[in-house]
């Protein structure tokens, strides 16, 4: 490892330099809107967002849940009094006519699909989700666009006075980062009237805290797999016990296939409140007697989201009396569980349109530029990356050839948190990658950026070493395969430039590919070796190109008739790369 410690210190150096509530919601609004309002301009949205990074990024939000998870029901308590300093009561939440959404993997595509297929009724509809990707403000959405700049700013300032002004030595005057934006969200849905809130959970549910929310209108739970392990337990029943305390006695919930174990979990915890739990049916049973559904998203995996965001969407139309819901086709048997399957229906033209309207950045999404293809998804667990992969595999065997000459393929890849990397990086190997790259969550070394992707509780040495480590486990996973032993890693020339590539893979790997850049930045300009025509940065940075892998490597990349690059990992990531390929994003 001295090596690596060479390259990585003389790395850091270099960066050191270098509805229904619209009837009785007006006694919410009018108490709201007696708070005051900061003056602008002095307040914008930049010191709005740097304020809400004091309040912890989501990374110290896990951290202090860990140290509290003795009596994590206090956490709730501590939700509804936040709440009620803010001016509202857990009451208030009922109008928002809530549809409230767990899971382990798909509960964002989910919530996507189920906001634009009831947008396409004519709906006025919220939407709260996380992370985000490239502006905090894509967290709270109204018909489907983040909301303003100023808007956030109106409300976060409010918000944040309102707090102030009712602390007392008993309590603590902020909520962290994770909270602050959900209390957020409900004052923004209900001043800007909307007729529903799809919620998405953000870790667990039993003690998450959105889950506040008394009275939803329906709830769902998409699929469930192994993740946030020392939050929520290390096997798929003890997951499942936390996703299925979102349930509420005598409102609907569905959910999709599951294992059994888990499944018998779901089903149990609905009982013991008497919540009426359904299994989805397939997609293909909805689409019976009718021409194929087209889905905004991509992937094999997004027909299961859909197929409960229908159900969702359904139910709610249904339980608002809205017209035009779909007729019933049949009513299903149950299953050995228990577990009746939902009834199908008839789709309606609006919910054709909002599942083939829908977007939801970062999750199987393809950036076509040029020579340069890049194909993006947040996947973080087990089951996640499988679905990735397959995706991935069948998007490349799909696509047209642009020419008959050498095409590459480039893995983009890092992992936070307690989540195995080495398990993750061993299913991405079927891709058969030509170059493996590696770099941290970070936009640029040498500069903060927007306020809307700083991490105050990461240090650049913690996430530069975990990277070194994610290529310790791919030059293990190649050496297993044994291939062949090309290239070593030279010492740095006295008195020759840092590079910015941080280490190839150590010496004696059997791995030909694998690369560590300092910030997705480098990652990127060595990968698209200027041939993406929208990712023009201004100069390659000194040293890019200092070690042979990457030298030998950008002449490959320069002549291929085609680069297919992977991106996959960390949302964080995936965010990260979406605001320089895309800078219409940042604006």
């Amino acid at each position: 490892m001295s090596q690596a410690g060479s390259h990585l210190r003389a790395a850091l150096s270099l960066a050191a330099v270098s509805a229904r509530g619209v009837k009785t919601r007006g006694s919410v609004s009018r108490r709201l809107s007696a708070w005051p309002v900061p003056q602008e301009p002095s307040m914008e949205y930049q010191d709005a967002v740097r304020m809400l990074n004091t309040l912890q990024t989501n990374a110290g939000y896990l951290e202090q849940v860990k140290r509290q998870r003795g009596d994590p029901q206090t956490q709730l308590e501590a939700m509804e009094q936040y709440l009620a300093r803010s001016g509202l009561q857990v009451e208030d939440l009922d109008q928002l006519n809530i549809i409230h959404v767990t899971g382990t993997k798909g509960k964002g595509s989910t919530c996507a699909f189920t906001e634009c297929i009831l947008r396409s009724y004519g709906l006025k509809t919220g939407f709260f989700s996380s992370p985000h990707l490239v502006q905090v403000r894509e967290r709270i959405r109204i018909n489907g666009q983040p909301i303003s700049p100023e808007l956030f700013t109106k409300y976060f300032w409010r918000l944040y006075h309102q707090l102030e002004e009712t602390k007392d030595g008993s309590c603590v005057s902020m909520p962290p980062y994770f909270r602050f934006l959900t209390l957020m969200a409900f004052h923004v849905f209900l001043q800007e009237k909307v007729d529903l809130a799809v919620v998405e959970v953000g870790i667990g549910g039993a003690y998450d805290c959105t889950n506040i929310i008394r009275k939803p209108v329906v709830c769902g739970v998409s699929s469930l797999g192994i993740d946030h392990t020392s939050l929520l337990g290390d096997t798929m029943e003890k997951i499942a016990w936390q996703k299925g305390g979102i349930f509420k006695q005598g409102v609907p919930a569905f959910t999709v296939l599951q294992p059994e174990g888990p499944l018998a979990v779901l089903r149990d915890r609905a009982q013991q409140i008497s919540c009426p739990l359904y299994l989805c049916p397939p997609l293909e049973a909805l689409e019976e007697g009718g021409p194929p559904l087209t889905l905004g998203l991509e992937g094999e995996h997004q027909r299961t989201n859909a197929a409960l965001a229908l159900q969702l969407a359904h139910c709610w139309l249904q339980q608002q009396d809205h017209q035009r819901t779909g007729d019933l086709k049949v009513s299903r048997p149950s299953l050995p569980w228990q577990l009746p399957l939902a009834p199908t229906f008839q789709l309606t033209s609006h919910m054709r349109l909002g599942l083939r309207n829908t977007e939801w950045l970062g999750r199987t999404q393809v950036l076509r530029r040029g020579p340069v293809t890049w194909y993006l998804d947040g996947a973080h667990t087990s089951s996640s990356i499988q679905a990735c992969v397959r995706w991935f595999r069948q998007a490349l065997q799909g696509g047209e050839r642009q020419s008959c000459g050498p095409e590459v393929r480039v893995l983009l890849f890092n992992s936070t948190g307690d989540r195995d990397s080495a398990a993750l990086l061993k299913l991405l190997q079927p891709c058969q990658f030509d170059y493996a790259v590696f770099c941290p969550n970070l936009t640029e070394v040498s500069s903060p950026g927007s306020a809307d992707q700083q991490n105050f509780t990461v240090t650049l040495d913690q996430v530069i070493l975990r990277c070194l480590e994610h290529q310790q486990h791919w030059n293990h996973l190649d050496e297993e395969q044994a291939s062949p032993d090309l290239w070593s890693t030279p010492a740095l020339e006295p008195g020759g430039p840092a590079p910015l590539l941080l280490a190839p893979h150590p010496p004696h790997s059997c791995s030909s590919s694998s690369l560590v850049f300092s910030c997705i930045s480098h990652a990127l300009q060595w990968i698209s070796q200027g041939r993406d025509p929208v990712f023009q940065p201004p100069s390659s940075p000194r040293g890019l190109l200092a070690h042979p892998v990457a030298g030998s490597g950008a002449s490959v990349l320069r002549e291929a008739a085609a680069i297919h690059v992977l991106v996959t990992g960390s949302l964080h990531l995936v965010g990260g790369v979406l605001k320089l390929l895309e800078p219409s994003l940042s604006q």
